[in-house]
Protein backbone atom coordinates (compact mmCIF):
# COMPACT_ATOMS: atom_id res chain seq x y z
CA UNK A 1 0.00 0.00 0.00
CA UNK A 2 1.41 3.45 -0.73
CA UNK A 3 3.06 5.14 2.25
CA UNK A 4 0.74 8.68 1.90
CA UNK A 5 -2.43 6.58 2.02
CA UNK A 6 -1.21 5.91 5.50
CA UNK A 7 -1.12 9.09 6.59
CA UNK A 8 -3.67 10.13 9.06
CA UNK A 9 -5.92 12.32 6.85
CA UNK A 10 -5.03 15.32 8.95
CA UNK A 11 -1.90 15.12 7.53
CA UNK A 12 -3.12 15.54 4.16
CA UNK A 13 -2.85 18.70 2.03
CA UNK A 14 -6.17 20.68 3.15
CA UNK A 15 -6.94 20.72 -0.58
CA UNK A 16 -7.15 16.57 -0.18
CA UNK A 17 -8.95 15.68 2.52
CA UNK A 18 -12.47 14.98 2.49
CA UNK A 19 -14.20 16.98 4.33
CA UNK A 20 -12.58 20.17 2.57
CA UNK A 21 -13.20 19.07 -0.79
CA UNK A 22 -16.92 18.62 -0.08
CA UNK A 23 -17.47 21.86 1.22
CA UNK A 24 -15.31 23.59 -1.66
CA UNK A 25 -16.29 21.49 -4.12
CA UNK A 26 -19.92 19.84 -3.14
CA UNK A 27 -20.50 16.09 -2.18
CA UNK A 28 -21.40 15.32 -5.51
CA UNK A 29 -17.44 15.60 -6.07
CA UNK A 30 -16.48 12.80 -3.84
CA UNK A 31 -15.74 8.94 -4.02
CA UNK A 32 -18.29 6.20 -2.45
CA UNK A 33 -15.32 5.15 -0.33
CA UNK A 34 -14.15 9.39 0.13
CA UNK A 35 -18.43 9.43 1.68
CA UNK A 36 -17.62 6.69 3.53
CA UNK A 37 -14.55 8.59 5.36
CA UNK A 38 -16.51 11.20 6.10
CA UNK A 39 -18.75 8.85 8.00
CA UNK A 40 -16.05 6.90 9.59
CA UNK A 41 -14.25 10.31 10.91
CA UNK A 42 -10.75 8.88 12.14
CA UNK A 43 -9.02 5.73 10.92
CA UNK A 44 -6.58 3.90 12.90
CA UNK A 45 -2.94 3.37 13.00
CA UNK A 46 -2.81 0.93 9.93
CA UNK A 47 -5.26 2.77 7.88
CA UNK A 48 -6.33 6.15 7.08
CA UNK A 49 -10.19 6.84 7.29
CA UNK A 50 -9.92 6.37 3.08
CA UNK A 51 -8.78 3.41 3.40
CA UNK A 52 -11.70 1.67 5.46
CA UNK A 53 -13.68 3.30 3.30
CA UNK A 54 -12.36 1.31 0.61
CA UNK A 55 -12.30 -1.50 2.13
CA UNK A 56 -15.88 -0.82 2.60
CA UNK A 57 -16.78 -0.49 -1.11
CA UNK A 58 -14.41 -3.89 -1.81
CA UNK A 59 -15.99 -5.94 0.54
CA UNK A 60 -19.36 -5.37 -1.19
CA UNK A 61 -18.07 -5.33 -4.74
CA UNK A 62 -17.63 -1.20 -4.85
CA UNK A 63 -21.56 -1.30 -5.04
CA UNK A 64 -23.49 0.91 -2.91
CA UNK A 65 -27.00 -1.44 -3.54
CA UNK A 66 -24.73 -4.36 -2.31
CA UNK A 67 -23.92 -2.66 0.74
CA UNK A 68 -27.02 -1.42 1.26
CA UNK A 69 -28.46 -4.86 2.06
CA UNK A 70 -25.28 -5.84 4.35
CA UNK A 71 -25.93 -6.78 7.87
CA UNK A 72 -24.48 -4.88 10.85
CA UNK A 73 -21.79 -7.97 11.84
CA UNK A 74 -20.76 -8.37 8.05
CA UNK A 75 -19.54 -4.46 8.50
CA UNK A 76 -18.59 -4.99 11.76
CA UNK A 77 -15.89 -7.44 10.41
CA UNK A 78 -14.36 -5.20 8.21
CA UNK A 79 -10.64 -4.10 9.62
CA UNK A 80 -10.69 -0.76 10.93
CA UNK A 81 -14.39 -0.68 11.88
CA UNK A 82 -15.93 -0.23 14.95
CA UNK A 83 -19.20 0.00 16.35
CA UNK A 84 -19.89 2.87 16.16
CA UNK A 85 -18.60 3.24 12.74
CA UNK A 86 -21.05 0.05 11.81
CA UNK A 87 -23.95 2.12 13.03
CA UNK A 88 -23.24 5.14 11.41
CA UNK A 89 -23.15 3.59 7.86
CA UNK A 90 -26.27 1.52 8.37
CA UNK A 91 -28.06 4.75 9.55
CA UNK A 92 -26.33 6.24 6.22
CA UNK A 93 -27.74 3.47 4.09
CA UNK A 94 -31.52 3.79 5.91
CA UNK A 95 -31.68 7.59 5.63
CA UNK A 96 -31.01 7.19 1.59
CA UNK A 97 -33.52 4.47 1.43
CA UNK A 98 -36.07 6.61 3.45
CA UNK A 99 -35.24 9.10 1.17
CA UNK A 100 -36.28 7.62 -2.22
CA UNK A 101 -39.30 7.13 -0.78
CA UNK A 102 -40.05 10.35 1.11
CA UNK A 103 -43.03 12.51 -0.86
CA UNK A 104 -41.14 15.60 -1.74
CA UNK A 105 -41.77 18.95 0.01
CA UNK A 106 -44.17 20.79 -1.09
CA UNK A 107 -43.42 24.46 -2.44
CA UNK A 108 -46.78 26.83 -1.83
CA UNK A 109 -47.64 29.17 -4.86
CA UNK A 110 -47.01 32.83 -3.73
CA UNK A 111 -47.69 34.63 -6.71
CA UNK A 112 -50.29 36.67 -5.13
CA UNK A 113 -50.88 38.78 -2.35
CA UNK A 114 -53.86 36.16 -1.51
CA UNK A 115 -51.20 33.66 -1.12
CA UNK A 116 -49.17 35.32 0.78
CA UNK A 117 -51.89 35.93 3.00
CA UNK A 118 -53.40 32.49 3.25
CA UNK A 119 -49.82 31.50 4.05
CA UNK A 120 -48.75 33.45 6.53
CA UNK A 121 -52.34 34.22 8.23
CA UNK A 122 -51.88 30.99 10.84
CA UNK A 123 -48.44 32.16 11.61
CA UNK A 124 -49.79 36.11 12.75
CA UNK A 125 -53.51 36.00 13.17
CA UNK A 126 -52.49 35.86 17.78
CA UNK A 127 -49.56 37.48 17.59
CA UNK A 128 -49.46 40.60 20.54
CA UNK A 129 -46.98 42.03 18.80
CA UNK A 130 -45.43 43.13 15.26
CA UNK A 131 -43.08 40.92 13.57
CA UNK A 132 -41.40 41.10 10.04
CA UNK A 133 -40.71 38.35 8.32
CA UNK A 134 -39.58 37.70 4.24
CA UNK A 135 -40.22 35.09 2.05
CA UNK A 136 -37.79 34.12 -0.40
CA UNK A 137 -39.24 33.04 -3.47
CA UNK A 138 -38.13 30.79 -7.20
CA UNK A 139 -38.67 32.07 -10.50
CA UNK A 140 -41.60 29.96 -10.62
CA UNK A 141 -43.48 31.89 -7.68
CA UNK A 142 -42.37 28.87 -5.46
CA UNK A 143 -41.54 29.41 -1.88
CA UNK A 144 -37.80 28.73 -0.82
CA UNK A 145 -38.58 29.39 2.88
CA UNK A 146 -40.13 32.33 4.86
CA UNK A 147 -38.18 33.59 8.01
CA UNK A 148 -39.14 36.23 10.59
CA UNK A 149 -36.07 39.24 10.86
CA UNK A 150 -37.09 40.98 13.47
CA UNK A 151 -39.72 41.38 16.33
CA UNK A 152 -40.95 44.54 17.84
CA UNK A 153 -43.73 45.94 19.78
CA UNK A 154 -47.32 46.85 19.56
CA UNK A 155 -47.40 49.74 17.03
CA UNK A 156 -43.97 49.30 14.71
CA UNK A 157 -41.26 46.64 13.94
CA UNK A 158 -37.66 47.76 12.77
CA UNK A 159 -36.54 45.35 10.10
CA UNK A 160 -32.23 45.54 8.46
CA UNK A 161 -32.62 45.61 5.11
CA UNK A 162 -28.70 43.87 4.93
CA UNK A 163 -30.09 40.99 6.64
CA UNK A 164 -32.83 40.39 4.12
CA UNK A 165 -30.41 40.78 1.29
CA UNK A 166 -28.16 38.30 2.72
CA UNK A 167 -30.70 35.64 3.00
CA UNK A 168 -32.74 36.26 -0.16
CA UNK A 169 -28.50 35.77 -1.86
CA UNK A 170 -27.79 32.65 0.39
CA UNK A 171 -31.26 30.89 -0.64
CA UNK A 172 -30.67 31.54 -4.53
CA UNK A 173 -33.54 33.90 -4.51
CA UNK A 174 -34.89 35.73 -8.00
CA UNK A 175 -37.84 37.13 -5.95
CA UNK A 176 -38.91 38.14 -2.63
CA UNK A 177 -41.80 39.65 -0.68
CA UNK A 178 -42.23 41.16 2.92
CA UNK A 179 -44.62 40.71 5.45
CA UNK A 180 -45.55 42.20 8.89
CA UNK A 181 -48.57 42.01 10.99
CA UNK A 182 -50.90 44.86 12.73
CA UNK A 183 -52.02 43.49 15.97
CA UNK A 184 -54.11 46.01 16.22
CA UNK A 185 -56.79 45.22 13.44
CA UNK A 186 -55.77 47.84 10.90
CA UNK A 187 -54.72 47.60 7.95
CA UNK A 188 -53.67 50.97 6.87
CA UNK A 189 -49.72 51.02 6.56
CA UNK A 190 -48.01 53.77 8.71
CA UNK A 191 -45.36 56.02 7.14
CA UNK A 192 -42.75 53.60 8.84
CA UNK A 193 -44.18 50.90 6.90
CA UNK A 194 -44.61 52.93 3.59
CA UNK A 195 -40.69 54.13 4.21
CA UNK A 196 -39.09 50.52 5.08
CA UNK A 197 -41.29 49.62 1.76
CA UNK A 198 -39.23 51.97 -0.81
CA UNK A 199 -35.98 50.82 1.12
CA UNK A 200 -36.76 47.28 0.75
CA UNK A 201 -37.73 48.31 -2.99
CA UNK A 202 -34.43 49.74 -3.84
CA UNK A 203 -32.31 47.42 -2.44
CA UNK A 204 -33.82 44.94 -4.06
CA UNK A 205 -33.61 46.60 -7.11
CA UNK A 206 -29.73 47.09 -6.92
CA UNK A 207 -28.99 42.87 -6.34
CA UNK A 208 -31.65 42.73 -9.02
CA UNK A 209 -34.51 40.86 -7.14
CA UNK A 210 -37.50 41.21 -8.49
CA UNK A 211 -39.70 42.88 -5.03
CA UNK A 212 -43.09 41.13 -5.31
CA UNK A 213 -45.15 42.80 -2.49
CA UNK A 214 -45.16 43.64 1.26
CA UNK A 215 -48.21 42.16 2.66
CA UNK A 216 -50.05 43.81 5.90
CA UNK A 217 -51.81 41.36 7.51
CA UNK A 218 -54.68 41.40 10.19
CA UNK A 219 -57.24 38.94 11.42
CA UNK A 220 -59.80 38.70 8.90
CA UNK A 221 -57.61 41.49 6.39
CA UNK A 222 -54.45 42.55 4.65
CA UNK A 223 -53.20 45.56 2.41
CA UNK A 224 -50.86 45.15 -0.32
CA UNK A 225 -48.62 47.47 -1.57
CA UNK A 226 -48.75 45.35 -4.77
CA UNK A 227 -52.53 45.61 -5.18
CA UNK A 228 -52.07 49.50 -3.98
CA UNK A 229 -50.33 50.22 -6.76
CA UNK A 230 -47.36 51.53 -4.30
CA UNK A 231 -44.56 49.20 -5.37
Amino acid sequence: MNTALRMSIKQWAPEDRPTERLQRLGAESLTDAELLAILIGSGTQQYSAVDIGNQVMGRFNHNLNTLGKARFDEILNIEGVGTQTACKILAAVELGKRRQIATPELHPDMGTATRIYNYMLPKMQDLATEEFHILLINQNFRLIKSERISQGGITEVSADIRIMMREAVLNNATIMAVCHNHPSGSIRPSRIDDTLTQSVKKACEVMRIHFLDHVIVTDGAYYSYHEQGKI
